[in-house]
C-alpha cells in the first residue's frame, strides 16, 4: 500500500479526570473520551462534572483534538430519567459525540439533541456489516467494534460499510463478551453493565481436590498461580500496519482508571507509532522495538492481541503471572525550565533521591536520562531526599525540557550522562 493512500487514524485516548485529558492532548491523543457524571459505566473514575467537561472540550478543541462522551450503561426502568435535557447540554457545549449502547439512550438523544454524533459503544457487541447497516439506519456515525471481531473480520466489514470505525488497540479487556458481565452482580451485587463493576473477575481463587465423602482438599501449592477469570492485557502496538491498510478509523486506547503516567506513555507510543507508518514502513520497523520497550515502562499486564488473529488460549487468561516487571516508577512532572541556568522546576509524583537516575520524557518521543543533581526544596533549600508528593522542587538538567515532560526514576541499567560540552557517555547506574 503506498502511503499516499493511507488514511490517518484517530488516536483516542482515555481520560479520567480533567488533568488526564489535558495530559492525553498533550501527548498526542487526536480525541479523547471520558465519564460525565451519568449513564456511564465506570462510576469510580473521576467523572466529570459539566464545568469541568466545559473546561476540557475547550482546552480540546483550542489544539485540535475531540472529546467524546460514555454514555454506556445498560438502563432499567427509570435510569433514562433526565438524559434528553443532559444529551442536549453536552451538544450545546460543543462535544464532539457521545457513545451509547441502550437503545433507549439512543432514541432519547436522537431526539432532544439532533446534531450530536452518537457512536455505538462495544457492548452493543457488533460483530458484522449488517449491523453497522442496522445503526446506520439508526443515524449513528460510528461502530466500536466488539472486542471479539478478527482482523479478518474487520477488513470485511470494511469493504462493506462507510461508517466510521472505532476498534480497541490497548489496555485491560473485559473477560465477558464485549464487556457484557454479571459476575459482578452475583459476587457483590453491583451491576457491572450500570457503573458498578467490582472486577470479580480478577480476584484470586483457589481450586480444590473434593473426593466424594471427604473434606475438600485446597491444591493451592500445588497450582502455579492463584486461579482467576481476567484476561492478560491488549496490546497492538506491533501490528499498527494491519489496523491502517484494514481501514479502521480510530484506535482506541483503554485506561480511564489509570495514570497520568501511564496515559502519557501509552498515548505518546501509539501516536509515535501512527506518524511513523504513514511516513513509511521502513519508518515504523525502525522504532517499533523502541515503542514494545517504552510501553513495559508502565504497570501492565501480560500482553496479547486479543482477537485478532486467534481465539485466545489459556495463555491469554493467566494474567498474574509476570515476565516483565517495570524497571521505573513514576516520580514528577516538569512546571517550569529556566534556559540561563539550565534548571527545571518539577511537581514531585513519588519519593526523589539525590543521585537517582531518572529518564524524561516528552511528547513527540523525546528522551533523555540523567541522574539528579543540585536537587532543592521549594523554598531553595538544598536536599538529598524529597519524601512529598506534590512538592514543588528544582533540579539542574542537562537538556532543556519543556513544562509537561513527564520524569521516571530508573531502576537499573545504563544511563547517558551529558556533559556541558554537548557530549555524552554510557555508563552503568
Amino acid at each position: 500500500m503506498s502511503n499516499t493512500t493511507k488514511k490517518r487514524p484517530e488516536v483516542l485516548a482515555p481520560a479520567g479526570t480533567l488533568e488526564k485529558l489535558k495530559v492525553a492532548v498533550d501527548y498526542g491523543a487526536d480525541a479523547v473520551f471520558v465519564g460525565g457524571q451519568q449513564y456511564g459505566l465506570r462510576s469510580r473514575a473521576g467523572n466529570f462534572s459539566m464545568e469541568e467537561l466545559q473546561e476540557g472540550i475547550n482546552y480540546a478543541h483550542e489544539r485540535g483534538a475531540d472529546v467524546h462522551v460514555a454514555a454506556n450503561m445498560v438502563t432499567h426502568e427509570g435510569n433514562e430519567e433526565g438524559a434528553g435535557e443532559w444529551f442536549r447540554q453536552l451538544r450545546d457545549m460543543g462535544l464532539d459525540a457521545v457513545i451509547v449502547s441502550d437503545p433507549a439512550l439512543i432514541m432519547i438523544c436522537s431526539e432532544y439533541a439532533p446534531g450530536l454524533n452518537i457512536h455505538l459503544s462495544t457492548q452493543a457487541s457488533s460483530t458484522n456489516a449488517e449491523t453497522f447497516a442496522f445503526w446506520k439506519e439508526m443515524g449513528l456515525t460510528r461502530v466500536v467494534l466488539a472486542r471479539e471481531v478478527s482482523m479478518e473480520e474487520l477488513a470485511e466489514i470494511r469493504k462493506r460499510t462507510d461508517l466510521e470505525i472505532e476498534a480497541f488497540i490497548h489496555g485491560a479487556m473485559c473477560i465477558s463478551y464485549s464487556g457484557r458481565c454479571v459476575l459482578s452482580n452475583h459476587m457483590s451485587h453491583r451491576d457491572a453493565n450500570r457503573g458498578g463493576c467490582s472486577q470479580s473477575c480478577r480476584w484470586k481463587y483457589d481450586l480444590y481436590d473434593m473426593p466424594f465423602g471427604q473434606e475438600r482438599k485446597s491444591l493451592k501449592g500445588e497450582i502455579p498461580e492463584p486461579f482467576s477469570m481476567s484476561a492478560v492485557d491488549m496490546c497492538m502496538i506491533e501490528n499498527i500496519p494491519d489496523l491502517i491498510d484494514n481501514g479502521v478509523d480510530s484506535m482506541k486506547i483503554e485506561g480511564r482508571m489509570k495514570s497520568i503516567h501511564y496515559v502519557s506513555t501509552v498515548t505518546n507510543c501509539y501516536r509515535a507509532a501512527v506518524d511513523a507508518y504513514l511516513e513509511s514502513r521502513e519508518k515504523f520497523e525502525a522504532i517499533k522495538d523502541d515503542l514494545i520497550d517504552e510501553l513495559w515502562k508502565v504497570a501492565q499486564r501480560e500482553l496479547a492481541t486479543g482477537f485478532y488473529y486467534q481465539i485466545p488460549t489459556e495463555n491469554e487468561q493467566l494474567f498474574g503471572a509476570r515476565r516483565k516487571i517495570p524497571q521505573y516508577k513514576f516520580v514528577g512532572e516538569v512546571v517550569a525550565f529556566n534556559e540561563d541556568n539550565m534548571t527545571a522546576t518539577i511537581r514531585q509524583r513519588n519519593v526523589i533521591l539525590e543521585g537517582d537516575r531518572v529518564e524524561f520524557y516528552g511528547p513527540g518521543f523525546r528522551h533523555f536520562e540523567c541522574f539528579i543533581k543540585d536537587l532543592h526544596d521549594s523554598e531553595g533549600n538544598k536536599i538529598d531526599r524529597a519524601p512529598n508528593p506534590m512538592e514543588l522542587l528544582t533540579i539542574t538538567v542537562p537538556q532543556a525540557v519543556q513544562p509537561g515532560d513527564m520524569i521516571r526514576a530508573c531502576k537499573e541499567g545504563l544511563v547517558n550522562l551529558y556533559k556541558k560540552d554537548g557530549s555524552s557517555q554510557t555508563v552503568r547506574a
